[in-house]
This record gives structure tokens, sequence and C-alpha cells, in this order.
């Protein structure tokens, strides 16, 4: 079964279920992913989440049967999984504009959320570079938050976190511990660290800033983050920060994936900031990708 026909069976599965619960993890199943892997991928093709897909999708259904005047509003929201009105109204006002009561009112406009259909040509073939390497596991020192996905909040946040860290003088600190020297494993002077640990139906990830953990001791203040053994597929970026290696990673998702018998490992993603200026044209860093093999 061919990339986009598997993604397309787990789309069938979602809209089967929005009028019941669903399970990501058998959609996932349908995709013949992991339940990671099959988030990433739908959110960088389609900008939204699964998750965030089948709420507009149910909101756009529940619009529909609002509107046609044949059920309770309180029964259509219990339908579409919503377990207080409260908590409806505001889900459907934040999609539609307005409240589910008003909806029932003639010549009001609703927002349609259509089905999505995966359908990905690839032409000419990848022309990204890349290297495949394994690496042993090692571990991290820095700070990390937990971000969201939803709305591209995470593409304006972390930049900001990434300031925020520079103006408190956490990465001089870094600095200091490590002696200026880039890391053994990764060759970095200092990392962006992806990885998850939140709630998926809140779409969130944590984020971390940092350096491969030096000899001593290290101060209370930063966390430390552990990064198993694991085989990367390695991607070089050009260009000014944040917005090369974003568009690096977005394209990984959207073509090199899709295009190649790899998966994601549900392990650590890295940024590798290798020395330089991050602000010139030129700069280049990497991005680590942790994959298996399908």
């Amino acid at each position: 079964m061919e990339w986009s026909e598997r993604m397309n069976a787990a789309v069938d599965y979602i809209e089967r279920n929005l009028a019941g619960e669903i399970d990501f993890s058998k959609a996932a199943e349908k995709a013949c992913c992991s339940v990671y892997h099959f988030h990433r991928i739908f959110l960088a093709i389609n900008g939204l989440t699964p998750v965030e897909y089948a709420r507009r999708r149910r909101l756009t259904l529940a619009a529909t049967e609002i509107s046609s005047g044949s059920y309770r509003i309180i029964d259509i929201a219990t339908k579409y999984g919503y377990d207080s009105p409260t908590a409806f109204t505001r889900a459907f006002r934040n999609l539609h504009g307005i409240t589910p009561t008003a909806a029932r009112e003639p010549g009001v406009k609703l927002t349609a959320y259509p089905r999505i259909f995966f359908n990905i040509e690839l032409k000419g073939g990848i022309d990204m570079d890349y290297r495949i390497m394994e690496k042993p596991a090692f571990e991290v020192v820095g700070k990390y938050r937990k971000f969201t996905t939803a709305g591209g909040e995470n593409l304006k946040k972390i930049p900001d976190f990434w300031d925020e860290f520079i103006q408190d003088n956490n990465l001089e600190a870094l600095m200091k511990l490590t002696g200026g020297k880039t890391g053994p494993v990764t060759g970095a002077e200092d990392l962006g660290i992806c990885f998850f640990s939140g709630d998926e139906e809140k779409d969130e990830f944590s984020y971390g800033i940092g350096v491969e953990k030096p000899d001593g001791t290290i101060p209370a203040e930063f966390d430390l983050i552990h990064v198993p053994e694991a085989t990367w597929a390695i991607f070089e970026s050009v260009g000014p920060m944040p917005g090369a290696i974003q568009e690096v990673t977005l394209k990984i998702f959207q073509e090199w994936f899709p295009a190649t018998g790899y998966e994601h490992d549900n392990k650590p993603e890295l940024e590798v900031y290798l020395p330089g200026d991050p602000n010139s044209p030129e700069y280049r860093c990497q991005v680590w990708m942790p994959v298996i093999k399908k």
C-alpha cells in the first residue's frame, strides 16, 4: 500500500468515529506507523494535528445538525464528545464565531472544515542531502519548557524562549561549563532539543536549550535531558535562524519521510547549532532526526 493510501486509511478511521471515541493509536496503525510519527507527519502536511483535525470536523458536523433544527443542542454536543454545554459553546464559538443557539438563526454564516485527503506526488525525487549515522547515548544540560503546536504557537514562542534564555545569561553560563568546547557527540556549540512529554490531546511537547553535558557538577538551576542511543538522519540547514531550520524541519516531514523507507523513532529531535553567526545568510547548522528503517 502506498504512503498516501495508508494515511487516507487513517483519516477514514477518524471520520468513521467522529460521533464516538477516537483512538489515535488505532489511526496510526492504519497508517502503519507510530503515533508520534503519524502526529508529526499529519501536522507538517496539513498545518494541524490529528486531534485538532478531529475537533474541527466534529464541530463542522455539529453545526450542520444544529442548523437543521432536528435535534437538541445538548444532544448534539454529547454526540460529538462534549461533556458540558459550556465547553461545547466555547469550542463552537472558536471555530464558527457564534454560539450554537445563534447557529439556528436563518442566514447565519458557519465555517465548514472539509475532510482531508492525502495525495502526495513527489516529482524528480528528493533533493535533500542527508547522511545516516549511529551515535551513543548522551545527556544535555540546559532548560526546557512545554509548548503546543496549536495554531502554530510553537513557531513563535520557541524563538522567544531562545531570546529569553540568552538575555538571562543562561547560554553564557553553559558556555563556561563547557569551556567553549563543542560537544563530542554532535559537534554542537549549543543544542535545541524537541521531545514528547506532554498531553497528546493538548498537542503538547517539550523543547529544551542546552549543551552536551560536560564532566563535573551541574548547577542546580539547569535540567538534565537524556538522549538515548539512536540512528540519526542528519540534514544541513543554511541560512539565518530560526527561519532556515524551521523550513528544513518542515521539508523533512512533508517530503523526506513520505519518500523514504524511514520512520521517526519517537526519540528526541536535535537542532545542532555549530559555531558561527546564527543571523548570517551563510550560517550552517544541522537537524538530527531519530529514525528507524521500516
